[in-house]
């Protein structure tokens, strides 16, 4: 029974990277993401530890197909699982809440030719060190990622974010300006003036649909993350589903601390004297698309890039576009 069930699943994993491949398919990716999820505490099933297993060798996988390795260093008492591969200047990819340093996979696949790229798992989340006495709001995760870029030797490099990492990379760079050399901001958090979403709206009563409560609750937050969600096959699903229960408690630890603090992007913007890219999802559901306007009144230098039919996760849903923008704004000001 176990030989047909692992057959079975292996057949699905690599029908989805196949897929991936030829026709820009995110699924693979997507659940990778979202295995940030963390289970402590819980049992899982059988069924449950197979699938993990089988998963384990398909990213294990696609991280060598993109030229990344995985790696772990000790930061204070933090320890930090990132993601390493290419050579040059070094470009710096930051997850946003609730995800991990998977979501940057195959963006980062292009970048692995001409840069040395690092995508960790910021702390609290994926892979890295969980501490329910730490404190994981915004100045106290730039401090933390200030003491990695240290413990790494990264003296200058180009820092990019999503959502809550955009927020941190943006505040970041305000704090640490010698250190940036680029600045990415993807649909970032931050913007206390940014027209209000249904999502902020909730969120605002209490309610963070990021916050995995039932099964039910993945099938909710997918619409909201993308334009088309991806699909996923029906035991991957399972899994996340118990593991998004599993870290629900954690997950709502990290988003208290974020809001106790409240610490807004807009007057710290004049501050980031690197420059900017902007890269904007014309349909987030979680972060609306009029922040972008907002960035570009306060930055200095900035290069601004909408994506038609994309929603919050832009480096996932459409990698190949995202990462094309970027390498041309890289591109651009290494001619400058």
């Amino acid at each position: 029974m176990y030989c047909k069930f692992k057959k079975t699943l292996f057949r699905e994993v690599w029908a989805m990277k196949s897929a991936f491949i030829s026709s820009s398919s995110i699924c693979i990716i997507f659940v990778v993401a979202l295995m940030s999820f963390t289970c402590t505490g819980c049992g899982p099933t059988a069924e449950q530890i197979r699938t993990q297993e089988l998963f384990n060798l398909a990213q294990m996988d696609i991280w060598r197909s993109v030229g990344l390795v995985k790696k772990e260093i000790q930061v204070d008492s933090d320890r930090i699982v990132y993601l390493e591969g290419g050579q040059g200047e070094t470009v710096l990819l930051l997850h946003g809440f609730a995800a991990n340093k998977d979501c940057w996979v195959y963006f980062a696949e292009p970048l692995t030719r001409d840069y040395h790229v690092v995508i960790p798992d910021l702390p609290g989340f994926g892979d890295s060190t969980k501490r329910l006495g730490a404190n994981y709001n915004i100045e106290n995760q730039v401090k933390r990622l200030d003491r990695f870029a240290q413990v790494l030797q990264l003296q200058r490099f180009h820092l990019a974010g999503n959502s809550m990492g955009g927020w941190i990379a943006a505040v970041y760079s305000a704090r640490f300006p010698q250190k940036i050399s680029t600045l990415a901001l993807l649909d970032p958090a931050g913007l206390m003036t940014a027209k209000k979403t249904e999502f902020s709206l909730q969120l605002e009563k209490g309610v963070n649909l990021l916050l995995i409560s039932s099964p039910d609750d993945l099938e909710k937050a997918l619409p909201y993350l993308f334009v088309k969600p991806p699909p996923i096959p029906g035991p991957f699903k399972k899994v996340l589903a118990a593991q998004g229960m599993a870290a629900r408690q954690f997950n709502a630890k990290i988003m208290k601390d974020l809001k106790d603090e409240q610490l807004a992007l807009e007057p710290l913007l004049p501050m980031i004297q690197a420059p900017v890219c902007i890269i904007w999802g014309d349909q987030d559901r979680i972060l609306d698309v009029s922040g972008a306007s907002i960035l570009e009144e306060g930055l200095k230098n900035h290069q601004t890039v909408i994506l038609k039919d994309t929603g919050h996760l832009p480096m996932i849903e459409k990698p190949a576009e995202t990462a094309a923008a970027y390498m041309n704004f890289l591109k651009n000001q290494r001619s400058m």
